[in-house]
């Protein structure tokens, strides 16, 4: 069983969702992501997501986008990434997922990609421009190495497609809650929860289901756990906190931990 796959188990007999909380690594500088990551720790998050920074992420809404653009002006690479993936997973012991855009893997060579991710101990990979028709040799370097593949499904995604999607993916199902890219929002649709009840159909007794973009308040993470989700994937919330406090450190590290909290006391179920 994967590391990732542990934590949602652990959480389920406890009865809680998990918190994933997404960071693009390098913002503002490679040297502030383990500080960051810490904090988000400390506050709660159960899995963390590090983004490797790309010139064209085109999942991602301005905030995120903005963010990639200062990790790449203070010279971020996806080695860097990888090597702070792994100090963070050495030091504080929880799954680290990598975000990354295929063109970086494809870049580096899948193989190499898998065999360097393994080493730094990461647990899972998304890359939201794979589609998995197209995924077979990526799942298998990664199968190799023991590394989850985590697929996503979008709310236009049928019936048919989200069955494959639900074979092909590991470590849990990342739901795309609404159409568009990656940003803060004010509610929780009603067409989410209703997506999040489709999937379950799918995803019930295979793999958790986490539910991700949009997600930036408790009360947006208290409804996604009670209409039925594994976990709540949180980010723009977190890197506009990064953007807004870079030049005070102590506060940005102080108001991330504090809003991790808060939502990591969302998805509590008791």
């Amino acid at each position: 069983m994967s590391g990732i796959a542990k934590v949602f188990q652990r959480l389920k007999v406890q009865g809680d969702g998990a918190l994933i909380g997404y960071v693009t690594a390098g913002d503002p500088k490679p040297e502030f992501t383990p500080m960051i990551a810490e904090a988000l720790v400390k506050g709660g998050v159960d899995i963390l997501e590090l983004g490797i920074p790309f010139s064209d992420p085109i999942a991602d809404g301005p905030t995120i986008q903005a963010a990639s653009v200062r990790a790449l002006q203070a010279g971020t690479t996806p080695q860097m990434v990888l090597g702070v993936a792994g100090e963070i997973k050495k030091k504080y012991g929880v799954p680290v997922v990598i975000l990354t855009y295929f063109n970086p893997v494809f870049r580096m060579g899948v193989e190499r990609f898998f065999r360097l991710a393994k080493s730094f101990g990461v647990d899972g990979v998304v890359v939201p421009d794979l589609p998995v028709e197209e995924a077979g040799p990526y799942r298998e370097a990664a199968k190799g190495c023991g590394v989850d593949t985590v697929f996503l499904a979008a709310p236009s995604t049928s019936n048919e497609r989200l069955h494959s999607i639900v074979e092909c993916t590991s470590g849990f199902l990342y739901v795309v809650s609404h159409f568009g890219v990656t940003g803060a929002r004010e509610t929780v649709e009603d067409s989410t929860v209703e997506l999040i009840k489709r999937v379950l159909s799918f995803t019930a007794g295979r793999v958790p289901l986490a539910v991700g973009f949009g997600v930036s308040k408790p009360e947006h993470a208290k409804r996604i756990i009670q209409s039925g989700a594994d976990g709540v994937i949180v980010g723009s919330a977190f890197v506009n906190i990064v953007n807004k406090r870079q030049g005070d450190v102590e506060k940005m590290l102080e108001e991330l931990e504090a809003l991790a909290c808060k939502l990591k006391g969302a998805v509590r179920r008791g």
